[in-house]
């Protein structure tokens, strides 16, 4: 579990009433577009949790003592400190729903990033399996269980009607992966990623996985730059 807490946020202990027990944890997203930019910006991920934080706080009509959520999920896999353990949520819409369940949000909206990533989807999951050894139930539903809202999204809606299961992922290498050393593999992902300048906010790190390069990773990243490509050509004035 990659976990970022209130600490490493510079936030303070949250402020939001106690509460030992629920029936379990809702999932919800938030609500509004957000960035793509997120999927390859780690600090963008970081910077949205504090964005959220501060709206929240400066709502007075619905008067937060912390951020609604006890957690956030982000796409590349980080556990993102809210209210925390044994906090009641101010996020499931009313009081009675906020004590039946814990909440965690995944940075994922209504438009631009709208799907989650494997990597959030286990934060999510280790949220949860936390919660879970700190007094939550068993039972995983949307925000839109129990409360009339689109909340959490049709893909993460999707997903915890499944029963929110962990992605399938494995850091072991595959058939056909191939061995590659750290640095030669950043040095493949930044060629791949950017080609001078074609794609912004490169992020090498998505490319290696303990030591091998997944072919599939390589192939959808030069299949993104070609789609980039093929657009910026279409753009180019025609010779007449």
């Amino acid at each position: 579990m990659n976990l970022v807490t209130r600490s490493q946020l510079g936030w303070p202990a949250s402020a939001a009433p106690s509460q030992t027990t629920t029936k379990g944890v809702k999932v919800h997203y938030e609500g509004a577009p957000v960035s793509t930019k997120l999927l390859t910006d780690h600090n963008a991920c970081i910077a949205e949790w504090k964005a959220i934080r501060a709206s929240h706080l400066a709502n007075k009509t619905e008067n937060y003592s912390d951020v609604a959520y006890n957690y956030a999920a982000c796409p590349h896999g980080y556990l993102l400190e809210g209210r925390g353990l044994r906090k009641r949520t101010g996020a499931n819409g009313n009081q009675s729903l906020n004590q039946a369940h814990y909440a965690i949000v995944g940075l994922v909206g209504s438009s631009g990033l709208t799907g989650p990533t494997d990597e959030m989807l286990s934060a999510i999951r280790d949220g949860i399996d936390l919660l879970r050894k700190n007094g939550a139930g068993s039972e995983i539903k949307g925000h839109r269980d129990g409360y009339a809202t689109a909340c959490p999204g049709g893909p993460l809606y999707a997903w915890v009607q499944k029963g929110a299961p962990r992605p399938t992922t494995s850091n072991e290498p595959k058939e056909n992966d191939v061995a590659i050393s750290d640095a030669d593999a950043e040095k493949i992902a930044k060629k791949v990623l950017t080609l001078d300048g074609v794609i912004d906010n490169p992020n090498p790190a998505t490319a290696k996985t303990n030591g091998y390069i997944s072919l599939e990773t390589a192939v959808r990243n030069i299949e993104t730059v070609v789609r980039r490509l093929e657009s910026a050509v279409a753009k180019l004035p025609k010779e007449s």
